[in-house]
């Protein structure tokens, strides 16, 4: 208790003035020490803040950069797309031109194949394959040859169309991601230190790995570009190659369709001289069997006429003979019977010729009927031949030349 309650030690003087030098020092260091730290502080405030804003102008800059960057592409993705979609129109109208001029090789086809299906209707001798059979069979190729190189070329321009939109739509995406990528960074170039949005976000620096650099950026629309200006390119070179398809076909077919037209009148023209120079025939056989007929009547006239004479004299000589007994005899005319008898004799002579004579009329009139026979089967010919051309006309002429008439070849 004695120990507890003991006095504490006390200083001399010289130890309290050494304890307030000290004290003095002590402060004097820290207030240094606190002075230096204040300035650095300062000068480290100074520096951060410089640097801070020598970043966020560089940032503020390269966002405007950016901008300007996006902008030019969202420009030459509009342009292209604009010069794509316009060019994919002028290609739809083309399909179109294709579809019709397609569809208008039909009824020529048809036509060409019923004229050839309508000629085998020719009988006889004029079922010939001449030049309008060869014409028709050489049209009906070119028709059939046209149709396939249009249908190729339709499907050409459905692939290049097809390929046309897939750049538009490539485009169209690109262009939207551009659109939404500038407006973010117009939103990033609006914000300021004092704007009242602004938060932190923790998770904002972590760079994960759908980035992409900013090589990959432009070459990635670059690509998309380029695909449409080739795309754009190969339908330009297409709307050329169906155009002169368009136009070199319309020539092939107008050309053919006249040279079968001209081979049908031409036709037409030989068959009806073949008709007439057999109508000319048929009018001479004609004639000539009246001819004939009029002198095989002449003929049998003739021949009936003699008949008479020589019946009556031959009756008359064979009745004498059988006179009665004592009329056989020698009158008070005896000195007559032997002029009688050289009348007989001359008339018997003169019977025999006669007979001649009607043999002859008789080879004569057989014969006359043997060429009338020949005639009439010359005028049975040539009635069928005629009928023949006449059909063969009304093929050409009736079913054939005036179904073609309709037959038009447009441009398209």
């Amino acid at each position: 208790m004695a120990r507890l309650l003991q006095a504490p030690p006390k200083f001399n003087p010289s130890e309290w003035d050494i304890a307030n030098k000290m004290q003095c020092a002590s402060t004097e260091s820290q207030k240094s020490r606190s002075e230096r730290t204040i300035a650095e502080s300062q000068r480290l405030l100074d520096e951060v803040e410089k640097t801070t804003r020598k970043t966020q102008s560089d940032v503020n800059k390269k966002i405007e950069q950016r901008r300007e960057e996006i902008k030019f592409w969202k420009q030459e993705l509009d342009n292209k797309l604009e010069q794509i979609v316009r060019e994919t129109e002028v290609l739809l109208s083309f399909k179109t031109r294709l579809e019709k001029s397609l569809e208008s090789c039909e009824e020529p086809l048809i036509i060409a194949q019923k004229c050839l299906l309508n000629r085998q209707r020719r009988a006889g001798i004029d079922l010939v394959h001449d030049e309008v059979e060869q014409e028709l069979v050489k049209e009906v190729e070119v028709l059939q040859g046209v149709i396939a190189l249009l249908g190729r070329t339709l499907e050409q321009t459905n692939e290049q169309i097809r390929l046309n939109r897939s750049a538009k739509y490539n485009l169209e995406m690109d262009l939207k991601d551009k659109f939404t990528a500038l407006m973010i960074d117009d939103y990033c170039a609006s914000l300021t230190n004092n704007t009242p949005d602004i938060k932190y976000a923790d998770d904002a620096v972590k760079i994960e790995g759908n980035f992409v650099s900013p090589e990959d950026w432009i070459d990635f629309s670059n690509i998309n570009v380029e695909k449409a200006e080739k795309q754009k390119n190969n339908s330009l070179a297409l709307r050329a190659l169906i155009d002169g398809i368009l136009s070199q076909t319309a020539n092939d077919m107008r050309k053919q369709c006249e040279v079968v037209n001209v081979a049908f009148r031409s036709r037409v023209k030989e068959v009806k001289d073949a008709k007439h120079k057999l109508q000319t025939l048929l009018a001479m056989v004609m004639d000539e069997i009246a001819s004939q007929e009029k002198n095989i009547a002449a003929l049998k006239k003739a021949i009936a006429d003699k008949e008479g004479p020589v019946k009556v004299a031959q009756t008359r000589l064979e009745a004498r003979n059988h006179r009665p007994s004592v009329e056989l005899c020698y009158d008070t005319v005896q000195y007559k019977l032997i002029s009688e008898v050289q009348e007989i004799t001359k008339n018997i002579q003169r019977q025999v010729e006669m007979m001649k004579g009607e043999n002859l009329l008789k080879d004569t009139l057989a014969q006359a009927e043997t060429e009338l026979k020949g005639l009439s089967r010359r005028q049975l010919s040539l009635e069928e031949e005629i009928q023949v051309k006449e059909n063969t006309l009304y093929v050409d002429e009736v079913l054939c030349m005036q179904m073609r008439e309709s037959v038009y070849i447009k441009n398209f």
